[in-house]
């Protein structure tokens, strides 16, 4: 399994609030380990690694975690809390 967070870079180019507060909550709960890959959605790039990831599976949200399965569809979650009750747990048992 595979898990990329994708977080957003404002016009003005600051991080977005809640993409900080995200990141605070995985590290908080020693989650962060669990993420693979980080990618950046700069507003001011439409091309940046996460705008792109996020125009492909139609995402308009941030942050968001893109999580990929062996011979399964990538699955998108937009919220913190979905992924931690149906994704976390099975990669600590894992």
């Amino acid at each position: 399994m595979k898990i990329t967070l994708v977080k957003k870079i404002l016009a003005d180019g600051s991080p977005c609030a809640k993409c900080r507060d995200v990141q605070r909550k995985l590290e908080d709960n020693d989650q962060m380990r669990f993420i693979d890959q980080t990618l950046i959605a700069d507003s001011r790039d439409a091309q940046s690694p996460g705008m792109r990831v996020a125009k492909e599976y139609g995402v308009d949200r941030a942050p968001f975690f893109l999580v990929e399965r062996e011979g399964r569809e990538p699955e998108v979650y937009t919220v913190y809390f979905k992924l931690v009750k149906e994704v976390l747990p099975a990669s600590v048992a894992a």
